[in-house]
């Protein structure tokens, strides 16, 4: 009797020349950005080291900033905080606002979509109130609110919402008419027709004003917290500014697009495990 063959090792090799081909994959994806930004601050070292540069270089400018890189969660009280808690208190204003957005823009955008009336009367008022820039809502919301932090969540809120009343919107309208009419012979109750076809249909188009929306929002909460005052990384860039600290500036720039991608990110991964298969790309 003949004992069974082991393949054991042959599938160790098997998983090994898996792994090894995902990581060749991973490296050569990750490669060409890498030499982008290394030709970037090549680029940068050499238009800044002239006597009359006004900029500092990247190597000046890590000197500079090097106690904020290595330790960004200092906390001295008052403004005087880490890098950390300067995005982390920009996080909190925007996640509150960008909710409120989300909340209110899908409930919006389905409502307009789904009421031919509702539609011709309102959509044009968006697409007007969607061109206002976000600081112009800045004085309104201090004069609403009296205070800087809701004012800046108020920002936030009104810049974020429109992309998503819009794009909401627009994917209800484009549902198409066959599902409706099987909706119609199934006799499907409101909610069944909204949980099997209205949101399913929806969904990539609410996912695309959410991402949209929270670029916005990364950008208005910066901008209203330069002028707003406060903790936050908006107030530190203007503050750097105010004291002349251009290094300062340069690595909260940073900070300020790394958690925008990140930010972009997490949207995506989110919708990634709503998304249905067929309509992930």
């Amino acid at each position: 009797m003949t004992a069974p063959l082991d393949i054991r090792p042959a599938r160790s090799r098997f998983n090994l020349q898996k792994l090894s081909g995902q990581a060749l994959n991973w490296l050569k994806g990750l490669l060409p950005p890498l030499v982008a930004i290394l030709i970037f601050l090549v680029i940068w070292q050499v238009m800044t080291m002239g006597p009359g540069a006004n900029l500092p270089t990247p190597v000046r400018t890590v000197q500079d900033t090097w106690e904020l890189i290595i330790n960004p969660f200092f906390d001295y009280g008052g403004t005087d905080r880490g890098l950390f808690w300067q995005v982390w208190s920009s996080l909190q204003r925007v996640a509150l606002g960008f909710t409120l957005a989300a909340i209110v823009g899908i409930g919006l955008g389905i409502l307009v979509g789904t009421s031919s009336l509702m539609y011709s009367a309102l959509d044009p008022l968006f697409q007007i109130l969607r061109t206002v820039p976000p600081l112009a809502w800045l004085p309104i919301s201090l004069a609403a609110f009296q205070q800087a932090n809701p004012s800046a969540i108020f920002v936030i809120f009104i810049t974020a919402i429109w992309p998503i009343i819009i794009n909401t919107t627009e994917g209800v309208r484009q549902i198409p008419q066959d599902y409706n009419n099987v909706a119609r012979v199934l006799q499907l109750s409101k909610p069944e027709y909204f949980f099997k076809i209205l949101f399913p249909a929806t969904v990539p188009y609410i996912f695309t004003g959410l991402r949209i929306g929270i670029g916005l929002s990364w950008l208005a909460i910066v901008a209203a917290e330069m002028l707003i005052g406060g903790v936050g990384i908006g107030f530190f860039i203007w503050d750097a500014w105010n004291s002349s600290r251009i290094s300062d500036i340069i690595i909260a720039i940073v900070y300020v697009g790394i958690v925008g991608l990140l930010l972009d990110r997490l949207i995506v991964f989110v919708g990634s495990l709503v998304l249905p298969e067929e309509q992930k790309q």
